[in-house]
């Protein structure tokens, strides 16, 4: 027979194999708390094996998910990031529900610790499945056309948080079936009680979920179009299946519920097709009627062709009224595409020019002023008279 040198410990050699199994053997005369010297040196060995194979693993994935990457391969890529993250727990719970199946436990601790396992387990399989929701997100996008890429925007979250909530429920029902150890049916029916109760006190989070269904269908603006909420002019960054992510031109982050939301005025400012510009230019009733003429001219011949001029709207120019306190001259233009900031460039770049040719024409704008006339000008002569009476005699002055 061949011999094998076995260490058994530091300083100790075993120079025969049959002599170390009949030391293991007779290391069964140590028991701790009912089990043998072995049964809890092989739990304590599968639990290190299976954290070993869990770490291994996860290092794997992630090296794999890196790769995929790089090959654009991101529904792969996003699976094995995901999992990477879950694999290590789910080695770990196996590992422990099989150590633990190996030992003698005492018959009042069974059921206890069988049910603990269970929750372990239903807890890791429902993490790893949770994680992996991504992967439904990533396979989405690619049915995203550039048409409704910015619904997709709306729907795609939408859909994947109703899929992790619907894994969460289906984790706590098995959990709470493998703590009160009674079927899905009773624990329903428990549920559908508390359910009603759970209803009432939270109506308004129901209220919400709704209007999220109804934005949804309803499609009054989408991911990223600029819209104008009451007053409150934003960008959509995000539709919740609560609130409503609207980022403000001054950098603010509202978060609206979906139920108000459903029932305001939204003006979606992404979807229109122009940007109208409504504005008034007042000069002076001083102005001679050349010069009101040349105004009218000036502002025709700088709005002529410009910059996002689309030929159906041509802009109009037109002196409409006699204020109380100026000449008014009414005009109007559309600008396309509608680009907000490009807009704002263009009405500088208007305003100025009409200052400057105005200025170089003479032509004077008018503001608000008041124009007091005395009796005795030259233009208005007094041709009045004043009676009075002097000691019963009639005294006449003009």
């Amino acid at each position: 027979m061949m011999a094998v040198n076995v260490y058994l410990w530091p300083g100790y050699k075993c120079s025969n194999f049959s002599l170390y199994m009949e030391i293991l053997t007779d290391s069964a005369e140590y028991v701790f708390v009912g089990n043998e010297l072995w049964r809890i040196v092989t739990l304590v060995g599968i639990i290190a094996l299976s954290l070993v194979f869990g770490k291994l693993s996860k290092y794997y994935l992630n090296r794999l998910g890196r790769q995929l990457k790089v090959t654009d391969s991101l529904i792969g890529a996003t699976a094995a990031s995901s999992a990477s993250s879950s694999v290590t727990f789910l080695f770990f719970s196996f590992g422990l529900a099989i150590g633990f199946s190996i030992l003698n436990v005492p018959v009042g601790l069974e059921g206890l610790l069988s049910s603990m396992l269970e929750l372990l387990i239903t807890l890791s399989i429902g993490h790893f499945f949770y994680r992996q929701v991504g992967v439904v997100d990533q396979w989405l996008k690619r049915f995203a056309t550039e048409d409704s890429i910015n619904m997709d925007d709306m729907l795609i979250p939408i859909i994947g948080k109703s899929i992790r909530v619907a894994v969460v429920i289906l984790v706590l029902l098995q959990g709470a079936q493998a703590l009160s150890d009674q079927p899905i049916t009773s624990i329903l029916a428990g549920i559908g009680i508390g359910g009603l109760a759970l209803g009432l006190a939270a109506q308004d989070t129901i209220r919400n979920f709704f209007g999220s269904l109804m934005i949804f269908a309803d499609k009054p603006f989408n991911v990223g179009e600029l819209i104008n909420l009451e007053g409150k002019l934003g960008s959509v960054l995000e539709v919740g299946v609560r609130t409503t992510k609207v980022k403000t031109l001054d950098g603010h982050v509202l978060s609206i519920p979906n139920g108000n939301l459903a029932n305001m005025t939204v003006h979606n400012i992404g979807k229109r097709q122009f940007i109208r510009r409504v504005f008034d230019v007042t000069i002076t009733y001083d102005t001679p009627p050349e010069k009101v003429n040349r105004a009218v001219d000036i502002l025709k011949e700088i709005l002529a062709d410009h910059k996002g001029m689309d030929p159906e709207y041509p802009p109009r120019v037109y002196f409409n009224e006699l204020n109380s306190d100026s000449l008014n001259l009414k005009i109007y233009y559309w600008f396309h595409p509608p680009d907000f900031w490009e807009y704002m460039e263009f009405t500088e770049w208007v305003n100025k020019e009409i200052f400057s040719r105005f200025y170089e024409e003479g032509i004077d704008f008018a503001f608000p002023t008041q124009t007091i006339h005395l009796a005795g000008e030259k233009k208005r002569p007094r041709n009045f008279e004043i009676s009075t009476t002097n000691g019963g005699q009639e005294e006449k002055k003009k």
